[in-house]
C-alpha cells in the first residue's frame, strides 16, 4: 500500500509550482512530521532552509501554547503566531507572520493536509488573511490530487 511519503518530490514540486502561480506567495516548502521532514521546497526561496527542529516545534501538538508567547523560527526567520487553528478540524491553518526584518514582515500560512503540510510565505503587500483562504484553496486541489495519485496505486 502506498503512503503519503512515498509521492515522489516531483509531484510536491509540481504542487509547488501550482502554488507559486497564484502569484500571492513567494516561497512554499512541504514538510512531514517525520523524516524526511522536508520533503520539497522553492529552490530560489528561503523555506529550503528549514530544520527538522523548527518543523517538530512547528507540528508539536503540545505546547501549542508557547509558540504564541515565544513565536516561532522558520528557516532562520523569526516569526509571530497570529492564529493557530492548524489542529483545529476543518480549518487545520496557521497564520504567522515574519518579524524583524529590514524588507518589511510578510504573512506566512501553514496548512495541514492529510499527513503533510504546506509551508507558504506571501509576497510583500500580500495580507495573512487572503493568503490563508488561497493556501486552504489550493490545500483542496493538492489534497485531491493526492487522493487521484493513491488511488492509481
Amino acid at each position: 500500500m502506498q503512503c503519503i511519503g512515498d509521492i515522489s518530490e516531483e509531484v510536491w514540486q509540481d504542487c509547488i509550482t501550482l502554488f507559486l502561480q497564484t502569484g500571492m506567495c513567494c516561497d512554499v516548502a512541504i514538510i512531514t512530521n517525520s523524516p524526511p521532514w522536508l520533503l520539497a521546497s522553492y529552490p530560489e526561496g528561503n523555506l529550503f532552509q528549514l530544520t527538522q527542529e523548527e518543523i517538530q516545534t512547528l507540528l508539536a501538538i503540545e505546547g501549542r501554547e508557547k509558540l504564541f508567547l515565544q513565536g516561532i523560527t522558520l528557516a532562520g526567520t523569526k516569526c509571530l503566531l497570529i492564529r493557530d487553528n492548524l489542529y483545529t478540524e476543518g480549518n487545520n491553518t496557521m497564520d504567522l507572520r515574519t518579524k524583524g526584518q529590514s524588507r518589511g514582515s510578510q504573512a506566512v500560512t501553514v496548512v495541514q493536509i492529510e499527513s503533510v503540510y504546506l509551508v507558504v510565505m506571501g509576497q510583500k503587500g500580500t495580507e495573512g488573511g487572503p493568503l490563508n483562504l488561497k493556501a486552504f484553496e489550493m490545500a483542496g486541489y493538492i489534497r485531491e490530487a493526492i487522493h487521484q495519485y493513491m488511488a492509481h496505486f
